[in-house]
């Protein structure tokens, strides 16, 4: 950044030690590497932040793409989109030579499902209760 040679340098440093002398020369170079750190802080803070605009541009860039994208894709393929991909599609494919209109477009009908006569009941006939064998209880408790 600065072209600094050596001997510049301890020029510097002479004249540095001339004019403050001895006795502050520690407390000079102790405030100029503080505003040297400032300096640089600031540097990077600002390259950062710079850093940080150019990704945003670029992820915004990206987005409107992506959303460009996503809006071609749902669209329909045309005539024109298929000859431009060298697809050519015949005008009767099937070479039917009709159209749904000729065919007919109305659902098919089903044969209606017949239900079964109803079976004829009896004319009220009285119920009959099936006999069931009792069995005789002995005066001790148990059958017999």
């Amino acid at each position: 950044m600065f072209d600094i040679a050596w001997s510049e340098l301890i020029l510097i440093l002479v004249v540095a030690l001339v004019v403050v002398g001895p006795k502050d020369l520690p407390r000079l170079m102790r405030s100029v590497g503080q505003w040297a750190g400032r300096a640089r802080a600031m540097a990077d803070q600002f390259r950062r932040s710079f850093d940080d605009m150019a990704r945003q541009a670029e992820l915004d860039e990206l987005r409107s793409e992506v959303s460009k994208l996503k809006t071609e894709a749902m669209k329909p393929m045309t005539d024109l989109d298929y000859e431009s991909y060298g697809i050519d599609f015949p005008k009767d494919p099937l070479g039917l030579g009709s159209t749904i209109e000729d065919v007919g477009a109305a659902p098919p009908k089903f044969d209606e499902p017949t239900s079964p006569a109803p079976a004829e009941t009896p004319a009220a006939s009285p119920a009959v209760e099936p006999k069931t064998p009792k069995l005789e209880q002995s005066p001790t408790g148990t059958a017999a």
